[in-house]
């Protein structure tokens, strides 16, 4: 988080990328205000964006990116690609990027990412209402479907980033035991991660004991561990993250949940068997859930069995606020160098508590497992 780690070529054909999608949709400029956006196509790092950032990018000519003032060194340093403004805190990015664009805008068609984290409300009523122009376009979701593919680069991160998951995984069980308390576990975790390259994840770690499992997103308390405990995480280098998840018994693991690892493991199995290049996401949904009806529970499904991940900011690691995930009324068609956080999830069932997730690469004929931690089951004394 101090550098862009793009090369130029890299940065070259995903703005060409960009502006392809932008004539064919006859957009005249589009303003990106999505930290993960922005970050794709200039490659800016750093914490920031908890202010809003405004990415200008004409059909023709260099881009523009407006923020605030204060950030014009890191700026300097890692923006090669656009042009810095920046704006006092007596104003707004928004200010600033109407009397940048001025009255130029009256024949022209602009884009705006209207559902991204980076854009309030108050901004885009001020830069509809400080704009004249022909018309506006919703452009959310147009470079999030560029991104969905991961270029040679990209795919070096995301291998790092696995690493770094799994030395933290490897490190929490380590640090398991009856009685180990929340907080040491969480240390142990985050620093084996730092240790081996990886940087703060768009969020998470998620770990916490056996009567909090179901929570989704919470994390480590005051207390101590007896049963069992829930990991979720994700290693993250240059901002891209490769989640993995395990279910760490203490002590003992019973015979229901003996059996849900059994069930738990072979569904994931078989939806990384059905994820191939040129299915739909709702094939590889069908591939995990066939196991669980074979299992005689149908009635337990899930609302995916993973989601695709790769460029994360706080707060989260699915590349924004929407979550593509493989569901089962997902139509996206899988194709090579996606990257899921492919998940097999069972609670609550009455039959058995077990959970495995792992990052996975998807290759021309099948899906690579990123991260190589035992599956489990884990049992600490």
């Amino acid at each position: 988080m101090h550098s862009n780690p793009f090369t130029d070529e890299e940065l070259d054909r995903r703005m060409s990328a960009m502006r392809a999608a932008m004539a064919g949709r006859g957009i005249d400029i589009a303003l990106v205000s999505s930290p993960e956006n922005i970050f794709y196509l200039v490659g800016l790092d750093h914490w920031g964006y908890f202010a809003p950032h405004l990415l200008i990018v004409p059909a023709q000519g260099d881009p523009v990116l407006v923020t605030r003032q204060m950030e014009q060194v890191a700026i300097r340093k890692m923006v090669r690609n656009a042009d810095f403004l920046g704006h006092s805190d007596s104003e707004t990015a928004a200010d600033l990027a109407v009397r940048h664009l001025g009255g130029r805008c009256a024949n022209m068609v602009l884009g705006l990412e209207s559902w991204s984290s980076g854009l309030s409300h108050g901004m885009g009523m001020a830069l509809r209402g400080g704009l004249v122009v022909q018309d506006w376009q919703d452009i959310t979701g147009m470079l999030d479907a560029m991104r969905l593919v991961k270029s040679d680069e990209e795919q070096v991160y995301m291998r790092r980033a696995a690493k770094a998951a799994d030395a933290g995984t490897q490190a929490a069980i380590a640090a398991i035991h009856d009685g180990a308390l929340e907080a040491d576990v969480a240390a142990e975790c985050q620093s084996a991660m730092i240790r081996a390259g990886g940087t703060p994840p768009g969020f998470g770690p998620f770990l916490r004991p056996a009567d909090r499992m179901e929570e989704e997103h919470t994390s480590w308390g005051e207390g101590a561990h007896q049963e069992a405990v829930f990991l979720e995480l994700a290693g993250c280098v240059a901002r891209y993250n490769a989640p993995m998840g395990r279910l760490v018994h203490i002590g003992r693991i019973s015979a229901n949940d003996a059996q849900a690892a059994d069930l738990s493991l072979r569904a994931f199995e078989a939806a990384r068997a059905a994820l191939r290049p040129g299915v739909r996401a709702r094939d590889v949904y069908d591939g995990w859930q066939s196991v669980v009806d074979a299992a005689g529970i149908p009635e337990y499904r899930r609302h995916h069995c993973g989601y695709l991940v790769g460029i994360g900011f706080p707060p989260s690691w699915t590349g924004g606020p929407r979550v593509t995930g493989l569901r089962h009324d997902s139509d996206l068609i899988m194709k090579p160098g996606m990257t899921f956080h492919l998940m097999s999830w069972f609670t609550g069932t009455g039959r058995g508590n077990f959970f495995v997730s792992n990052t996975v690469l998807l290759g021309e004929e099948s899906a690579e497992l990123l991260t190589g931690t035992p599956p489990g089951p884990h049992v600490r004394p």
